[in-house]
């Protein structure tokens, strides 16, 4: 109990509650002025909860999409906490539970029927101009979120079980369970509706892969020089990061060297060559994009520890 109180006046934590709050009012902001008015139903829980309100209708029962959401929700987040982690599972149960609020602060901030011009049927006007303004817009929504360690909840927690236990791209685990829900969406919306919906979920399988990519993109750098040893150290103790040495033989000369291989995030990537510059060490290197990284490289813990050390050897 003490180390939670302790975390919650933390800057951190203020931190990301603000990041998770913004990144749900984005969210909220492109179920609300996209998919509810034009009746779009994607591969989200959102979509699914929609078609649920619309069935109700029809016999008579209001029931609104806002609480449609937390319920469906409730019961993702509890297999959240259980199957993934606490911290996702914790994040997760902020940011779902706050969808249902927030999209009832926007209808009172601005009911999206003013925004709607005579003679249109939705915000656009045209369901694939809904469908991209969507996409486009809960995608930098995710994009926050899961640099956080957090989702929007929904379909992002089906996607997260799948991706840890079934190891499946988490857009293609998205694609797959957002074309279900997708298909639900003949009980309320025409045929051509339906494969806009499709389309839909496919691109925002696609704009997942992307930018979880993207932010979890490092660098890969192959080093061979003559000043291998300057290169190592400034790696361990400035960089603190592990190496691995490798002899290699050149080809054309027949000479002996010792290849330096390191995986090292952007920033760092771009210290160690401003280092090389500045001191003009001669090098053959290579670089490419990693996106997934997995094991003792992504242990914050461990590797702060190795800094206190490192610190503590300099010292003595």
């Amino acid at each position: 109990m003490k180390d939670i109180l302790r975390y919650l006046v933390t800057f951190k934590f203020w931190k990301e509650l603000f990041i998770m709050t913004l990144g749900m009012m984005i969210a909220a902001a492109a179920v609300y002025y996209f998919m509810i008015p034009s009746k779009l139903v994607l591969g989200s829980i959102s979509g699914l909860s929609i078609v649920i309100s619309n069935l109700f209708g029809m016999v008579g029962i209001n029931v609104k999409v806002s609480l449609v959401v937390m319920v469906i929700n409730a019961i993702l987040l509890l297999l959240a906490w259980l199957l993934i982690g606490k911290e996702f599972g914790a994040k997760t149960v902020y940011t779902a539970m706050i969808l249902g609020p927030m999209l009832d602060l926007w209808e009172k901030i601005l009911p999206y029927e003013r925004l709607i011009e005579p003679g249109m049927s939705s915000v656009m006007g045209e369901p694939l101009l809904d469908l991209v303004c969507f996409v486009l817009v809960v995608s930098v929504s995710q994009t926050i979120l899961f640099s956080i360690n957090a989702s929007t909840g929904g379909l992002d927690i089906l996607a997260k079980i799948v991706n840890k236990y079934f190891h499946f791209d988490i857009g293609v685990s998205v694609t797959v369970a957002g074309a279900i829900i997708c298909c639900t969406a003949f009980a309320i919306n025409p045929f051509r509706m339906v494969v806009t919906g499709l389309v839909g979920t496919w691109l925002n399988g696609l704009a997942i892969d992307y930018f979880t990519a993207s932010l979890n993109k490092r660098k890969r750098v192959c080093i061979i020089s003559d000043n291998h040893e300057q290169i190592r150290k400034f790696i361990v103790e400035n960089l603190n990061r592990g190496c691995s040495l490798y002899k290699v033989q050149g080809g054309f000369s027949g000479n002996e060297h010792v290849e330096i291989q390191v995986l090292l995030t952007q920033e760092e990537f771009g210290n160690l060559m401003n280092m090389m510059r500045v001191n003009n060490i001669q090098a053959f290197i290579t670089a490419g994009n990693v996106s997934e990284v997995y094991g003792l490289w992504n242990n914050q813990k461990r590797h702060k520890t190795r800094k206190v050390r490192t610190k503590t050897d300099l010292s003595d």
